[in-house]
């Protein structure tokens, strides 16, 4: 496959000629040299977009939808190529490239292929005699800024709604991630996409994230990623006062109380942290529980995550592969000194595997550490990765006070058969989203965003077409006497 710059329909190298390895994280070992976008490179994808963009937008939302439902299409005639890419280059474990990865992304394509032709204006009803209509228009030259956790899929995520509202893209895939993203821009040829629509930019954040968010060409910027860098895109962006989009942090409480189905919760518990090696934004990485149920749900909590299968991801026996990159190992590690420090106890894991086969790689075992208060660092900063922090509680108001007891508010969940308790909890917790008796579940038309320090703007659904388009109000006189103001 191709590893250069893709700017104005073709692959080309980047100006500088600079380019950086995409590690295999099972074995640090090196992929592929991926061509690195540099400010030049920039400009030549924003000028690209700029000539697309009118003969885009002005192309009939159906016909810009066809192009999205191809795309699905050609995704999933490709999905076993697709799933083993981003389980080389990322480390997710391949029974999830090829269940989730590939075929949600597949979904995204396709809703907002559909959405395309749906997402309309409106008529206001405004005094006699006039017509008052309201269109959506599309923002231009879009900015987006993709993280290495789930490569693929926020690239469709991103990508999907900005295409259907009419805008062209230039996005920057995470350096140490880029391979899915270059495989996409192959599709696109093939797809139909016109010239200079879609550029993909592999790049460094500090530079061609920067000037991304600084460019005054670029309408609008959508990142996710960590809350500091996402302060720093806000700072970047006020030169032309361009739109932005932030998905942030999250710090997830999912939160058992003792009416839960023990089973069910400690199932879903598992997954809430330990899916993608813990590297999600709404992992439910605070496990907070009712002080009656504790030793018994963590009794069998903790033989699961023992029992967890890790691995070499390009197994299909594989439930949990490497972090992605050796740096973001290591400080998921750290968290074990900062825990014992603080006064936690270490329940389980907390080190690399020990098998032979998995020393070059970058792996950590399924941790979970008690804190001693809800206030330790643990229980406050972002991990991102298999690392749980176990809280208890004795009351519901001590349960949501731990849940909202943090600058973050994305995602979080709770496990109970009280009806009235779990519509109490989804109105109060300071989160942008909440699952009851189940935990991270996503849809294409379903809002995904947070609150707080997690940041503003929401993907997916409704939503995120308003994020990509704006209001024009529009008057027409239609039979209305309008008398002079200054009568002579």
């Amino acid at each position: 496959m191709r590893h250069q710059l893709f700017i104005d329909g073709k692959f080309v190298d980047a100006a500088s000629g600079m380019t950086a390895p995409t590690l295999n994280p099972h074995n640090n070992t090196t992929i592929a040299d991926v061509a690195m976008a540099g400010k030049e490179d920039v400009d030549r994808a924003v000028a690209a977009a700029q000539k697309a963009f009118p003969k885009w937008s002005r192309m009939a939302a159906a016909d810009r939808g066809r192009i999205l439902l191809r795309l699905a299409d050609k995704l999933e005639e490709h999905t076993e190529e697709f799933a083993r890419l981003e389980s080389l280059d990322t480390g997710h474990p391949l029974r999830d490239s090829r269940v989730l990865d590939v075929p949600r992304t597949a979904a995204t394509y396709r809703y907002f292929g559909g959405m395309a032709d749906k997402f309309q204006g409106d008529v206001v009803p405004v005094e006699q005699g006039f017509l008052n209509y309201l269109l959506r228009e599309p923002l231009g030259v879009v900015g987006q800024v993709v993280p290495w956790n789930f490569p693929l899929m926020f690239t469709s995520w991103k990508m999907a709604p900005a295409l259907a509202a009419g805008n062209c893209i230039v996005m920057k895939p995470a350096e140490i991630t880029p391979l899915s993203s270059l495989k996409i821009a192959e599709l696109m040829a093939e797809c139909g996409m016109p010239e200079g629509v879609v550029n993909i930019l592999p790049g460094l954040g500090s530079v061609a994230g920067q000037y991304i968010a600084e460019h005054p060409e670029i309408a609008k910027v959508a990142f996710t990623g960590s809350t500091a860098t996402g302060r720093r895109i806000v700072e970047a962006s006020a030169g032309n006062l361009k739109k932005v989009q932030l998905e942030l942090g999250g710090k997830g409480a999912n939160i058992v109380f003792e009416d839960a189905n023990l089973l069910a919760a400690v199932n879903g518990a598992a997954w809430a942290i330990f899916h993608n090696q813990g590297q999600a934004c709404i992992a439910g990485s605070r496990l907070v529980l009712h002080e009656k149920i504790a030793d018994a749900f963590l009794e069998k909590f903790l033989a699961l995550a023992q029992s967890i299968r890790v691995g070499n991801p390009l197994d299909a026996s594989t439930e949990m592969g490497p972090l992605t990159s050796a740096q973001h190992r290591d400080r998921v590690l750290s968290y074990v000194a900062v825990a014992r420090e603080q006064g936690g106890e270490l329940l389980s894991g907390g080190k690399p595997p020990s098998a032979a086969e998995l020393r070059e790689g970058f792996y950590v075992e399924p941790t979970v550490v008690r804190a001693r208060s809800a206030s330790d660092r643990i229980a406050q900063e972002e991990v991102f990765g298999p690392f749980v922090t176990v809280l208890t509680f004795k009351t519901d108001e001590e349960a949501l006070a731990i849940a909202n007891g943090t600058e973050y508010g994305l995602g979080g969940g709770l496990w109970t058969s009280n009806l009235q308790r779990a519509h109490r909890f989804a109105r109060e917790m300071k989160s942008g989203m909440v699952w009851i008796n189940c935990y991270k579940r996503v849809n294409p038309g379903s809002p995904f965003g947070g609150t707080g320090q997690s940041g503003y703007g929401r993907e997916m659904g409704f939503d995120v077409m308003r994020e990509y388009t704006q209001v024009k109000s529009v008057w027409v006189n239609v039979d209305a006497q309008i008398p002079p103001w200054y009568p002579r």
